[in-house]
């Protein structure tokens, strides 16, 4: 018998401040502004609209202020709001002596000078990171699929430090995001990695650009009792902006990369979040379709016998069935062997202000910003 968990930690250490609102309005622009401004960074030439718009931008992400005199300035600080400007080489701006005067674009283009817009972070709460450890503890999965981690030093560290080594393999391949929320994997004594592939490169034929926001990962584990399953770790487009066309993208090829393993006779387990809840019961995400739909080889854990999913359809924020974002597929070959699973809310507080009185939560957590995540994690267990 083992457990195989999902959890999106929602970052362990940092994270970046755009993220950190308490809803996605509240940082969205900063993020659209994030995206556009380092796309405009890499066109050569710029043009004088195209100089003027990131002059914008830059204003818009706190990075440039607008001065007593109205003008266009620098903002120096240790501590910025959003983001950092970082220019590593060449020339790309300059700065008047008269405070009247506004500052100037003097890059041509991309090949004039090297840098780009970073996102700045701020440390999670320390009750939170605390709470994340402590569901990932208490879940007691062989298997534990981690989604928005920063980079592997951080989840080796999280694992070290916090979890008191449980895990004997520790695994995080950066993906398509530059915003440090990747998808990682740890794995008990006896449960180990062999061969790992990145699906970073898969391009979408229509636009030429990637598939995946982040990267749909297939680790090889072999279990202690000889089983190989294959999971695909995954964290779809999110719903700020929409987003229903790119995860029925994303939901197509993970279906193509799990058809092409069950066709070689590997057992599948798709695991993450897919950012996207039915519309109804008995239903599944409109747009993740694609995994289930024509005679698929994979089975959501929500249609399984004996999966517990509590008193709430959801496993964000409310829980309610629009929020089920997080999902558990396995292949065909491995429904005989499901043991029971379900969806663990205890570090989940969310949104709201008081505590939440449809689960039960750690009596650690007071305020949301103590949760382990917005997320509740999600485990199935296999006898086999």
């Amino acid at each position: 018998m083992f457990r195989i968990a999902s959890f999106n930690v929602e970052n362990l250490f940092e994270r970046p401040k755009a993220l950190n609102g308490a809803t996605w309005a509240e940082g969205r622009p900063i993020l659209q502004a994030y995206r556009e401004v380092n796309e405009l960074f890499a066109l050569d030439p710029y043009t004088e609209p195209t100089k003027r718009r990131i002059r914008d931008l830059l204003v818009a992400l706190d990075i440039y202020a607008v001065n007593t005199h109205g003008t266009i300035r620098r903002k120096l600080v240790k501590d910025p709001t959003w983001a950092w400007l970082r220019k590593n080489r060449g020339d790309f701006d300059r700065e008047p002596v008269d405070a009247t005067k506004s500052v100037e674009i003097t890059a041509s283009g991309r090949s004039d000078w090297i840098g780009w817009v970073e996102l700045a972070t701020e440390p999670v709460d320390e009750t939170a990171t605390r709470m994340t450890a402590k569901v990932i503890l208490e879940l007691e999965a062989d298997i534990m699929g981690v989604v928005e981690a920063e980079d592997r030093p951080a989840l080796a560290r999280f694992n070290r430090e916090l979890l008191g080594g449980r895990y004997r393999h520790v695994m995080l391949v950066d993906g398509n995001d530059d915003r440090g929320i990747d998808v990682g994997i740890m794995t008990r004594d006896g449960f180990d990695i062999g061969t790992i592939r990145s699906n970073v490169d898969a391009l979408d034929p229509a636009s030429g650009k990637p598939i995946f926001d982040r990267d749909c990962p297939q680790y090889e584990v072999v279990t202690p009792g000889g089983t190989t399953v294959r999971v695909l770790l995954n964290h779809f487009k999110s719903q700020s902006g929409g987003g229903g066309a790119r995860r029925k993208l994303q939901a197509r090829e993970v279906r193509r990369i799990a058809d092409g393993l069950v066709a070689a006779g590997q057992h599948v387990v798709v695991a993450g979040d897919l950012n996207e809840g039915p519309a109804q019961e008995n239903t599944f995400a409109e747009n993740l379709r694609p995994l289930v739909n024509t005679n698929s080889p994979l089975i959501s854990c929500y249609t399984l016998d004996g999966f517990d999913v509590g008193s709430r359809p959801g496993t964000f924020d409310a829980c309610g069935l629009r929020n089920r974002l997080d999902y558990i597929l396995i292949s065909r070959s491995l429904r005989p062997h499901v043991a029971g699973g379900g969806i663990f809310r205890k570090g989940l507080w969310g949104s709201r202000v008081t505590r939440p009185t449809a689960w039960e939560t750690y009596p650690e957590i007071t305020r949301s910003a103590e949760g382990a995540s917005d997320h509740a994690a999600i485990f199935i267990d296999l006898d086999i």
